[in-house]
């Protein structure tokens, strides 16, 4: 059942990506600011210390934002569209990038972490790329680098008794150092994003 929802999630991204209509509907997409705010500005301090796990369980630390350049998203695997489209995008971005994806890190952090357990987030990330990193971890660690990273993410209810999650929709680029030196807004065509990969990547 697992692998069927993921199959048609990327089913779902990969139409959306063919009839160029990456705006879709959904709690995210309407309620999240699809761009940095004012308080995400480049070179602006951002981030933190924090102790986390990534999707096959092993201890990751802001270690993980630095060394090399990182394009990093914040989404939920329950998310019914913009999570798995800009998954699709990232994979085609590091095939794209051929061996240069190699010089950057590419993560995904939960910002549902009660539900995307270390083995949740493995089956998730690994049918997109095997080079996007999965990051979760207890809700109040994983609040506190939402919050040190100015990234918006709110729960809200559904009828039933189950919840969706509101969240920025941009991908936050980082330097080597770990300062953010850019973004890839959920609307930006691929040969924009590409050009801020490549600039990234050549420092």
């Amino acid at each position: 059942m697992r692998n069927l929802r993921l199959v048609l999630w990327i089913a779902v991204a990969i139409g959306l990506f063919a009839l160029g209509s990456l705006t879709v509907g959904g709690f995210a997409a309407r309620n999240a600011p699809v761009a940095a705010g004012s308080a995400m500005q480049a070179g602006a301090p951002l981030g933190g210390a924090f102790s986390l796990v990534d999707h096959n369980g092993q201890p990751v630390t802001e270690s993980i934002l630095r060394g090399k350049p990182s394009a990093v998203f914040f989404g939920f695997t329950h998310c019914p569209d913009v999570c798995p489209t800009t998954l699709m995008e990232t994979a085609g971005w590091i095939k794209a990038l051929g061996s240069d994806a190699d010089k950057m890190r590419f993560v995904f952090v939960t910002v549902d972490p009660e539900r995307d357990t270390p083995d949740i987030m493995n089956d998730y990330v690994s049918a997109f790329s095997d080079q996007i990193i999965g990051v979760t971890g207890t809700p109040e660690k994983v609040h506190a680098m939402v919050t040190d990273y100015k990234v918006f993410s709110r729960k809200a209810p559904l009828e039933g008794g189950d919840y969706t999650m509101g969240h920025t929709a941009s991908v936050l680029l980082l330097d080597a150092s770990g300062s953010l030196v850019g973004t890839i807004a959920r609307d930006e065509g691929r040969e924009t994003a590409m050009a801020k990969l490549r600039n990234l990547v050549a420092g």
